[in-house]
């Protein structure tokens, strides 16, 4: 099976009291103001990720406690709205009040060693809730630490550093360039190999703001009809592509359709969890990719800058036709959709966004997608090395992360969390196996 099975490990978390880290460094006292897409509804909630890292003989005797919070504290000075409060203005406008209060920091240690957690260093992972603890006074988005760190030391001699983050202030090209200023300066470093460049106006709509793109992202004229997916008795499972299931994927689509890895993935994943929904087949079914536009703006946005920059393309069809039609339909609705991030779409976005009350995507009958596997978590390096893994903590309801991973025996590949009610993740599972196996590959990692 494709099925990657959840961990079963229990372990207990020793914690000492919630403290405030605050910059190494006096820092200006200012109000910041977010972009117009970072302030968004779709980017109003907090990401919770983890980095889990080995012991190093070569750092006996360091604590990375101790490393991790003094790093923190020396880069805030250079991030110093991580230390901040957002605050919600006139019109729902986001900023930063830039009171350099700082960021929550747990200092904890477990009864258990990166052994035990045997081949299950993926999502969900085991008693997560104890590897980052959420103060109920400090987890809302405004007025609350923008960000929130647990490190966690292992008995083994390693650790786990866990965090809850304000996707308001970053996506995960901005997140990890933090993190690796953090890197830095715990090896040794006094400033950031880049240097941060906040400049949020760049994001900003245009005056007046002008729509010239169709955004079936944002289109919510069908959200109220047909099925909506129930909420209660959801799971989480991570599933596991190696080379042979893609390749096994790849044999069901045309040779003279060029497509990617994350095409025919997504194309599978997105065709099976439709059929396994059960939906009427007329009724509406997206696919949201979400893609960073950094490549796509001219004149390019300056190196340093570490605020939000995603589009949200999707393709639309009926559940009907996405079910019925041969893989390589969904493979295409999965090149068009990305195709369409230009930097006139991105203005568009802008624009509509600013325009329309900062709505959220429509995630009704939707799947968001989005792929990490060139994010670089596993190198943000404390000293200890690159990451065991390094990502989000889980998917949600309607997304899934592309999450690189290898399993015990060396075997790389791609961790597919996905989040379903459990009746709905049997017949997805089964519907995956049948897929690999109508392709000639029946058995997985």
């Amino acid at each position: 099976m494709a099925f990657l099975q959840p961990a079963s490990l229990v372990f207990t978390v020793r914690r000492h009291e919630p403290e405030l880290i605050v910059p190494a460094e006096p820092t200006p006292h200012e109000c910041k103001m977010l972009s117009d897409v970072d302030d968004q509804d779709g980017h109003r909630f907090q990401i919770r990720g983890l980095h889990i890292y080995r012991s190093n003989a070569s750092m006996q005797g360091m604590d990375p406690v101790r490393v991790i919070r003094e790093a923190l504290a020396k880069a805030l000075v250079f991030y110093y709205p991580f230390a901040g409060r957002i605050k919600e203005g006139p019109n729902r406008k986001l900023m930063v009040d830039c009171t350099g209060e700082g960021v929550l920091f747990i200092e904890a240690d477990a009864d258990v060693t990166l052994e035990d957690f045997g081949d299950s260093l993926h999502p969900p992972f085991p008693c997560f809730n104890e590897l980052l603890c959420e103060p109920l006074d400090s987890n809302g988005l405004l007025n609350c630490p923008v960000l929130q760190i647990q490190v966690t030391r292992l008995k083994c001699g390693g650790f786990i550093f866990a965090h809850r983050f304000n996707h308001t202030m970053s996506d995960a090209v901005g997140l990890i360039q933090f993190m690796s200023t953090m890197g830095e300066i715990a090896r040794g470093a006094v400033t950031p190999s880049i240097p941060p460049v906040w400049e949020r106006h760049l994001l900003n709509a245009r005056n007046p703001p002008v729509v010239t793109c169709e955004h079936h992202e944002y289109d919510h004229s069908t959200a109220a009809m047909g099925t909506i997916m129930p909420t209660d008795n959801l799971v989480h499972r991570s599933f596991f592509f190696g080379p042979t299931q893609i390749s096994a994927l790849k044999t069901l689509v045309s040779d003279n359709l060029r497509c990617s890895t994350f095409d025919v993935l997504t194309a599978c994943i997105w065709r099976c969890r439709t059929k396994a929904l059960e939906l009427g087949p007329h009724e509406d079914v997206r696919f949201i990719c979400i893609v960073s536009a950094r490549s796509k703006l001219n004149p390019p946005l300056p190196l340093g800058y570490y605020g939000n920059v995603l589009g949200y393309p999707a393709a639309k069809t009926t559940a009907g036709k996405l079910s019925q039609n041969p893989l390589e339909y969904a493979v295409k609705l999965v090149k068009e959709a990305k195709a369409k991030v230009t930097e006139e779409y991105m203005k568009s976005t802008v624009d509509l966004i600013a325009s329309s009350g900062r709505p959220n995507v429509n995630t009704v009958r939707s799947i968001i997608v989005s792929d990490l596997t060139r994010a670089r978590f596993r190198e943000v390096d404390f000293g200890w090395g690159n990451a065991e893994f390094g990502g989000p903590a889980n998917g949600g309801d309607t997304i899934s992360f592309y999450i690189p991973w290898k399993n015990k025996e060396g075997k790389e590949g791609i961790a597919v969390p996905v989040c379903l009610p459990a009746p709905v993740m049997h017949s997805f599972a089964k519907e995956i196996n049948r897929m690999l196996i109508g392709a000639g590959e029946a058995t997985a990692a």
